[in-house]
């Protein structure tokens, strides 16, 4: 088993980024997001502090448990989802989803798919920035909330 794990968003990045990376890496996909607000409710808590509710859609639970066994078995997971505070907010989704402890998880971003950016983001990782997941949260609660409510006066105009 591989000691450590890579998980980045696209399938076709995961093939390409383990050929760079050697036999100690695994890389898998989250294939995007594994967490979002739930589909048949407002999933915000407006009474209380806006706090989003999250949930693992039906078509993702597999894969998380999947990416969790991998996970309980690597020594290191790095976190490869994109740079932006999409990309964030799937690391930290990824981070709670598969209960992954601080010590043994890096985060890691690159611009480009070459063996030089891969080596050198894994020599220097970092920490979830929560500025971007928290910037991330509020646009889709944001969204949802003007969405929710919006929608159903649109839909009968």
């Amino acid at each position: 088993m591989a000691k450590n794990l890579v998980i980045v968003e696209s399938p076709a990045k995961a093939k390409t980024i383990e050929k760079f990376l050697g036999k100690s890496f695994k890389v898998a996909s989250s294939f995007g997001h594994i967490a979002d607000l739930p589909s048949n409710e407002l999933g915000v808590d407006v009474d209380g502090d806006f706090k989003p509710k999250y949930i693992i859609p039906s078509d993702k639970k597999k894969l998380v448990r999947e990416l969790k066994a991998l996970a309980k078995n690597a020594d290191m997971v790095w976190l490869a989802s994109d740079e932006d505070r999409e990309g964030e907010a799937i690391a930290w989704h990824l981070s709670e989803a598969l209960d992954l402890k601080e010590a043994q998880t890096k985060r890691i971003v690159f611009h480009e798919i070459t063996k030089t950016a891969i080596l050198k983001a894994i020599e220097n990782p970092r920490q979830i920035d929560y500025n971007l997941v928290n910037a991330q949260q509020a646009r889709r609660v944001l969204d949802r909330l003007v969405g929710y409510q919006l929608s159903p006066v649109l839909w009968k105009k």
